[in-house]
């Protein structure tokens, strides 16, 4: 049995989750996600387990910022060819400043960078279709993540698909990807017009080829 209910502590708002088990004690710790994990007998209302997080407020607060501290830490990641450090606060928006990406925990940064990722491939896609002059459809958008292929040009169903991880580089990987599958609309194969097609559209795209094999 599972409940759920939020928590404030200091000003700021956590998600409480309590699991019901056959447990003679109550056990608290602090998920990656920064959501309070407390699990106790079948018995402990939702009244008592809030007395009982009241009473661990020094443990919650020295808990929750190593989790804090070991996020910062740990969430190193590039986003558009830039390294960020994230740095986890009490507010809804995220925001993009000076070399970080402050956001409110590790949900809402994965939600704010797939709808980021969407938008960049989108405006990008848009932008390289329109340097053709081959007479060739506007292919449909798809973003997944992809272990071995950057990307994809599927000629039966009209589309490209992107490889989510992408959005780790700067826009002239990006962009490379996206010429490199657009030119398989006109050349279906790797052959030296196939090349020259790409190199037309991107001249140093050998750059972006030797950046994405690292």
């Amino acid at each position: 049995m599972e409940v759920m209910f939020n928590y404030k502590l200091d000003g700021q708002t956590y998600n409480v989750l309590v699991v019901k088990k056959n447990n003679k004690n109550t056990y608290i710790k602090i998920k990656d996600d920064m959501t309070i994990y407390v699990t106790t007998n079948y018995l402990t209302s939702k009244r008592e387990v809030k007395i009982i997080l009241d009473n661990e407020k020094d443990f919650l607060r020295k808990a929750l910022s190593r989790t804090r501290k070991k996020l910062e830490k740990e969430e190193l990641f590039y986003y558009l060819g830039k390294k960020y450090d994230i740095i986890l606060v009490p507010f809804e928006n995220t925001e993009v400043s000076n070399g970080k990406i402050f956001v409110k925990d590790e949900k809402t940064l994965e939600k704010w960078l797939k709808k980021e990722t969407k938008r960049i491939f989108t405006e990008r896609l848009e932008y390289n279709y329109n340097l053709f002059d081959e007479d060739i459809p506007f292919p449909k958008l798809k973003i997944r993540s992809m272990k071995t292929r950057w990307g994809v040009c599927n000629k039966r169903d009209n589309s490209v698909t992107l490889n989510s991880k992408l959005i780790k580089y700067s826009l002239h990987e990006i962009d490379y990807v996206i010429i490199h599958e657009l030119s398989h609309f006109v050349h279906f194969d790797h052959s030296r017009e196939f090349w020259e097609t790409v190199r037309l559209h991107m001249p140093d795209y050998k750059k972006s080829v030797a950046i994405l094999k690292e």
